[in-house]
């Protein structure tokens, strides 16, 4: 406790001498209740090996806290500085977080954000909440979410490929018409120059199950949430509530503009590209892609 009174001394007096203000530090350390002699004495101390890499650590941990634009806890840092050639712990890192007073930042409770369908027809589950395809375009979900702005609410909708997590499309409106969702599904497609993954899964919302939608889909698989139970399309809808927590909630948002500007910069420059996932193996979705894009070549290369 001392050390850190002594520390945030020094720092008060540099900032002081900066600025051109004079400042007494004996009766800075008179008020805190500490000598000046233990002060000066800390002054001269030199640091060891273990403190010396322990601040080099913190300062480590510091750059990767603010690139993750302060995002990332303990558990992805750690895999981080390990794979960086640090060897720490998961726990150690936590405590050194602790000690320098920042941590993740935590969700907020799920919000459905569409309104179950009357569409008389069975809508079949055919994903039953299995996760994890085996290759791209196995799986695609998609999900619309809210986003408040000054201006009035606009709606995000998104497409996720269950492989990857990867948002392989998205598009903003300020209706929550079914065009957007359509106009969604006509980028996927070229972005992933294809007609069809195996399966498209999404809630059971008035969009989705629009006469116009299952034309659009005609040659995909459909498959649906049960009704009310929105878990049936977690990855989507965490993807949504990640993009709220970790970014979008943080700004005062002015309008559409300004909304799609804070959507691209999350999506295309941080999340798809540079955010580390737990199911990608600590890798971000590009970069799980282009391994097991790397893989299939080297593996078509020794069979031939």
């Amino acid at each position: 406790m001392t050390k850190t009174i002594y520390a945030e001394v020094t720092q008060r007096a540099a900032e002081a001498k900066r600025s051109g203000r004079q400042v007494s530090v004996t009766g800075m350390l008179g008020k805190l209740g500490v000598s000046r002699s233990g002060f000066q004495s800390w002054l001269k101390h030199t640091p060891s090996a273990t403190e010396k890499r322990k601040n080099a650590i913190k300062e480590k941990i510091q750059t990767i806290y603010n690139d993750s634009h302060q995002n990332y806890g303990a558990p992805k840092i750690t895999r981080i500085l390990q794979k960086n050639g640090e060897t720490i712990s998961e726990r150690t890192v936590g405590q050194y977080m602790q000690e320098m007073g920042i941590k993740a930042r935590w969700i907020r409770p799920y919000t459905v954000t569409t309104k179950d369908s009357d569409f008389s027809h069975q809508l079949i589950n055919i994903l039953n909440e299995q996760f994890n395809p085996d290759h791209p375009n196995a799986v695609w979900c998609s999900d619309i979410t809210y986003i408040w702005t000054i201006d009035g609410f606009v709606y995000l909708t998104s497409i996720m490929d269950l492989f990857s997590r990867k948002i392989i499309a998205w598009t903003l409106s300020d209706t929550l018409e079914v065009s957007c969702v359509l106009e969604t599904i006509q980028k996927a497609k070229v972005r992933r120059n294809m007609e069809s993954p195996l399966i498209l899964h999404s809630d059971r919302g008035s969009q989705y199950v629009s006469a116009e939608y299952r034309k659009a889909t005609s040659k995909m698989q459909l498959s649906y949430s049960r009704k009310a139970y929105p878990w049936d399309n977690a990855c989507i809808e965490s993807f949504h509530a990640l993009i709220k927590r970790e970014w979008l909630n943080w700004f005062k948002i002015r309008d559409m503009d300004h909304a799609h500007q804070l959507v691209f910069e999350y999506i295309e420059a941080f999340y798809n590209s540079t955010r580390i996932h737990g199911h990608c193996d600590y890798q971000s979705p590009n970069d799980y892609e282009d391994n097991y894009r790397k893989s299939i070549e080297a593996n078509a290369r020794l069979a031939g």
